[in-house]
């Protein structure tokens, strides 16, 4: 093999392929899913052993699941989204490169022909995999646990109107989409912050942290003025997606509220990481 041939480049998705087998060969990724997929099994059992809480107490949907066990999946992700699917989010996003340069693993993969913006770029869609897989389980984990305790049938929407079952699915596609679509502001702010150091826990650990302040930011009406720039602003705004016609809006917001994020915060990983001495 000539000189030329060994260091050509990698094909385009055989890094990130190589990190996302990473990623999901861990036991915490697994030990993660498991429990997100318990939260919806947790309220399935609660309910059905309970009878369920009084009319317009609880989390949205919750009166509704014992007339249809398919609003398991929609309380779950009422349940999830503040806490602890940004914990999750975390976790991977703040181990990102900070648990590669904890082990030394980090200046090997440079050395190869990878660049960093390309290594960034990788880092930061396994995070976004790990966030729709995240989001999927919680769904998919509801809506079993739901057929199982519960009647199922046609969906009534906030609209009034009423799907079908094979329509709910579609609907229900469209609540992971929007769940993964409103965690990648703080999935970026979780990869600027693990360029920062290398000590992983620490990352993991601010990034839930910037979870919460954006949480408080938002919910102050003293810091009104700053609620529609903190990611967190829509995180509960999939009610939408359960209408009848679906009500683009507040995805379209969603989606441009979470793109300055990554924008801002990608751009201040990369100026961070490209100037970092992986050497030391």
């Amino acid at each position: 093999m000539s000189a030329v041939e060994t260091q050509r480049p990698a094909r385009p998705f055989a890094l990130l392929g190589s990190e996302l087998a990473l990623v999901f060969r861990r036991r915490r990724t697994w030990a993660m899913l498991a429990a997100l997929a318990l939260i919806p099994i947790l309220i399935a059992v609660a309910v059905r052993v309970t009878g369920g809480p009084p009319s317009g107490r609880g989390p949205a949907f919750l009166a509704s699941i014992t007339e249809n066990g398919l609003f398991v999946s929609f309380t779950a992700l009422v349940v999830s989204i503040p806490l602890f699917l940004p914990l999750t989010v975390g976790v991977v996003a703040g181990d990102s490169i900070a648990g590669e340069a904890n082990l030394g693993t980090l200046r090997y993969l440079l050395a190869a022909p990878v660049g960093r913006l390309r290594l960034l770029a990788v880092k930061f869609a396994s995070i976004v995999v790990f966030l729709f897989a995240a989001s999927l389980v919680i769904v998919v984990a509801g809506a079993a646990i739901g057929a199982a305790l519960f009647p199922v049938g046609p969906v009534t929407l906030l609209s009034g109107d009423t799907i079908g079952t094979g329509e709910y699915l579609g609907r229900a596609l469209l609540l992971v989409l929007y769940s993964t679509l409103s965690l990648l502001g703080l999935g970026a702010v979780g990869l600027f912050i693990s360029t920062l150091t290398t000590v992983p826990i620490g990352a993991m650990a601010a990034t839930v942290v910037a979870a919460g302040a954006a949480q408080i930011v938002d919910a102050l009406p003293q810091l009104e003025a700053l609620h529609p720039f903190m990611f967190s602003h829509h995180w509960f705004g999939f009610g939408d997606l359960l209408r009848q016609p679906i009500d683009w809006s507040g995805f379209q917001d969603n989606a441009l509220l979470q793109l300055g994020w990554v924008v801002v915060f990608g751009a201040l990983a990369v100026g961070r990481f490209t100037t970092k001495d992986v050497l030391s």
